[in-house]
């Protein structure tokens, strides 16, 4: 027999009501929403008045409510809100991947402290199992390498302006317009979205707690028309991607634009979905993909982890504990595709080595070998454009364009 689970819910936006609707259609034992809390009094909403709350007390102080879902946007208010949900002796289970990247070590030890589960399948990828494929079947696996795309906005936007030829401004308005970005859109182009998400990721995946920005990023915004074209000419996609990387006892991570080969599996991902790749030393190489926004799938996610602790699931973080040895670092070297704001001659010298570029009256490009942390350096200059190269590519395939093509050199 199902436990019986009475939900206090925390928002009711396009996941909270996405998660009303699957409740409604799915009608599973033991599972119900006694009260929601909402901010503003004064907007409508498609449920009686009864259902709802302004005051947080209400959830948070009911004994008869097992588990909080908090779905509202505000970090800060989210962490006190989980805080005090488990100090109550209540679950937590939340979407908000910046509180949780943010604060993923204190709520480890709240867990602990409180005997009591927080789960957040929904903060990464929406409908893609990411954390529990990591928790459960690569527990006892080492992770070589993740890759994907990990913010449905951006693939969108990327999507309808390279392939189907519409304006960054008009992909931009139709993304948020479909749900998939916020009205501000800044953490999603920014790439500090799927970098807050990243942060998440590597700790289920190599048991690492690593602060959000001690990861290099850098968004779709700065990408320009020379970009595009060349992914053009030698018939590469450009998404942005994240990436962890593990050599031996180091791990390294970034959230970049990067050159995809026709070739590769994330070439073919489109519009709002989301994928990642995941290659492990025994399991091999093996994809996930999904929608990665969007109500009903990220709602999915959120009711995926309420049904789970009515069989007192939670995560073990196993690799947490067995870690010992590995580190997080920025020293591999990437190879990389960067343009420079005017003729800087600077510029070679933060390269390890220069394969190639060219330069014109707005700028110039050289591509190179660079390592990351050095890279992460160059991105605080916003006329700075980065695109990495995949590793599996052949740059001298990738002959220059356009005028006063540089010559191959090694720079110490």
């Amino acid at each position: 027999m199902s436990k019986q689970i009475n939900i206090g819910l925390f928002g009711f936006g396009c996941v909270g009501q996405g998660l009303w609707k699957i409740l409604e259609q799915r009608k599973p034992a033991g599972i119900s929403i006694k009260k929601i809390c909402v901010k503003n009094p004064m907007k409508p909403r498609p449920l009686p008045t009864e259902y709802f709350t302004f005051n947080p007390d209400d959830l948070l102080s009911d004994d008869s409510i097992d588990v909080i879902v908090e779905l509202i946007d505000d970090a800060h208010a989210a962490f006190a809100i989980l805080k005090e949900a488990l100090k109550k002796g209540k679950h937590v289970v939340t979407a908000n991947k910046k509180m949780l990247a943010e604060n993923l070590e204190e709520i480890i030890r709240l867990q602990k402290k409180h005997n009591r589960s927080v789960l957040y399948e929904a903060a990464v990828c929406g409908s893609i199992p990411v954390i529990r494929t990591l928790e459960e079947y690569y527990a006892h696996e080492d992770i070589v390498s993740l890759e994907g795309i990990f913010n449905g906005s951006t693939n969108y936007i990327l999507t309808r302006v390279l392939e189907e030829k519409l304006t960054y401004t008009e992909a931009l308005r139709e993304a948020q317009q479909l749900g998939f970005a916020e009205a501000n859109p800044l953490l999603d182009v920014e790439g500090i979205d799927p970098q807050y998400k990243l942060s998440i990721a590597l700790l289920h995946a190599h048991g690492l707690l690593v602060r959000p920005e001690d990861i290099p990023v850098s968004g779709i915004s700065r990408i320009g028309s020379e970009e595009a074209e060349f992914a053009r000419q030698h018939r590469f996609a450009l998404k942005l991607v994240v990436r962890a990387l593990r050599r031996e006892n180091q791990v390294s991570a970034w959230v970049l634009p990067q050159f995809v080969s026709s070739a590769h599996q994330l070439a073919g991902i489109r519009h709002e979905f989301n994928a990642v790749q995941l290659t492990g030393n025994f399991a091999g190489r093996q994809l996930l993909t999904g929608k990665g926004a969007g109500s009903l799938p990220t709602a999915l996610a959120v009711f995926s982890d309420i049904v789970s602790l009515q069989n007192d699931y939670r995560y073990n973080y196993r690799k947490l504990a067995t870690s010992t040895g590995l580190h997080f670092s920025n020293d591999v070297v990437v190879t990389a595709w960067i343009w420079f704001d005017g003729n800087r001659a600077a510029a070679w010298q933060v390269f390890r080595r220069v394969m190639g570029g060219y330069a014109h009256a707005e700028g110039q490009v050289i591509i190179g070998e660079i390592v990351l942390g050095h890279l992460a350096a160059l991105l605080a200059d916003k006329h700075v454009r980065v695109v990495l190269f995949p590793d599996d590519c052949e740059i001298n395939l990738l002959p220059a364009t356009g005028s006063g093509a540089l010559h191959e050199a090694a720079v110490a």
